[in-house]
């Protein structure tokens, strides 16, 4: 493994700005492109939207073969004067890494590539293939691996490692996720009259409150590795336009960011929360509302004899890293590799869970190196497996 390539390519990666919606990916796929071709492997580009493509990359042909998944996209950084460290100078001190997407994930993307390099080093025309499937919009509705499906580039494939900040644990489950939006209508008025309309936000509120209690009756769901179940209102907003202090507004919506574990039915809970909705409106009179689930994410559970997982755990072991278990708390890529490809997953990678979409974002290089190592391991194992 060439450790200085692979932390040029991560503090490479980290340079780029493709926060979305703008700039966006096209500038990662437009810097990697020409890499891979460079290194032997055959490149396609997927163009999923104006301005975002996947990058598929591959090492060998056939059936049973191997996925490494990451994204190029990354969240605003929000205020830069909040940063310490520029977000994208890609700056290395004391051993991190620093910048906006260093750990999610351009740093387990650089390793996987980096990986696969040396893989194909090792096995230059290996017995199954090596994807790399380095796809876009990930922090947003998933197009890129809805699209990478869709065409299937996932079919025949026989396991993929998702490189995931996870802090390099074997991490063979992951919350599902479901995303809505609850649409209160009233009647504008004056708000020195308040008779005179029909006001949404008491009505939203209220729901909001309600949300709290159903999300403890689904406290004996809590798994191991993934904790609770989440009922999480994240948006409350009013009117189409700017607020004004003496109106009351025609319409309030309410945005949920919902996450669950493996066991609960998402049509349950989804009716469950129409339940509340609709006991809550009868105390308000002249309010209607709506619930809208535009995102529906399956939580998912690999088995831990799949041989994806076996090479995964023999892989820390040969390069001397421990065998730790975890749980993703969000929704990944390997989310619909899983639900719409049946592909089996592990989500392994480098940095610290908690850190993507935080100020000062980092990731240890060690922890890249040891994932870099890992992966390469893993993948030769896999595509030399007997069965």
């Amino acid at each position: 493994m060439d450790e200085e390539a692979l932390i040029h390519l991560a503090r490479s990666l980290v340079r780029l700005d493709t926060q979305v919606p703008v700039p966006g990916e096209a500038v990662a796929a437009d810097f990697l492109e020409p890499y891979l071709r460079e290194r032997g492997f055959a490149v396609t580009r997927q163009e999923v939207a104006p301005g975002r493509p996947n990058l598929i990359a591959d090492l060998g042909t056939g059936e049973g073969g191997l996925i490494f998944e990451g994204h190029t996209d990354v969240v605003s950084i929000g205020d830069p004067g909040g940063w310490a460290i520029p977000p994208f100078e890609g700056r290395i001190e004391n051993g991190l890494l620093h910048g906006r997407g260093s750990a999610d994930m351009k740093a387990g993307l650089a390793a996987a590539i980096c990986a696969a390099v040396a893989v194909r080093e090792v096995l230059p025309t290996p017995q199954r293939p090596l994807r790399l499937a380095i796809l876009c919009d990930e922090e947003g509705l998933m197009l890129g691996v809805k699209a990478f499906v869709r065409a299937g580039y996932a079919r025949g494939f026989a396991g993929a490692i998702i490189c995931e900040p996870e802090e390099n644990e074997v991490c063979l489950c992951q919350k599902g996720a479901m995303r809505a939006w609850v649409t209160f209508t009233g009647r504008m008025a004056h708000g020195a009259m308040p008779y005179a309309g029909a006001n949404p936000i008491p009505a939203a509120a209220a729901f909001v409150g309600g949300l709290s209690a159903l999300e403890r009756e689904w406290r004996g769901a809590r798994h191991e590795w993934l904790g609770d179940v989440y009922l999480t209102p994240t948006v409350f907003e009013a009117n189409a336009g700017p607020g004004q202090n003496n109106v009351i507004p025609g319409t309030c919506r309410v945005g949920l960011d919902i996450r669950t574990v493996p066991g609960v039915d998402h049509a349950l809970l989804a009716g469950q929360i129409g339940d509340l909705l609709r006991s809550v409106l009868p105390g308000f009179p002249g309010i209607s509302a709506g619930l809208d689930v535009y995102e529906d994410r399956p939580a998912t559970q690999t088995p831990p004899d799949a041989p994806v997982v076996r090479a995964v755990v023999r892989g820390l072991d040969l390069t001397g890293q421990p065998v730790r278990y975890g749980g993703v708390p969000g929704a990944t890529d390997g989310t619909f590799l899983h639900a719409w490809a049946d592909v089996p997953i592990v989500t392994i990678g480098p940095g610290d869970r908690t850190i993507p979409h935080q100020v000062d974002e980092h990731v240890p290089v060690q922890a890249v190196v040891d994932a870099a190592r890992l992966y390469a391991a893993a993948a030769i194992l896999f595509l030399n497996r007997d069965e």
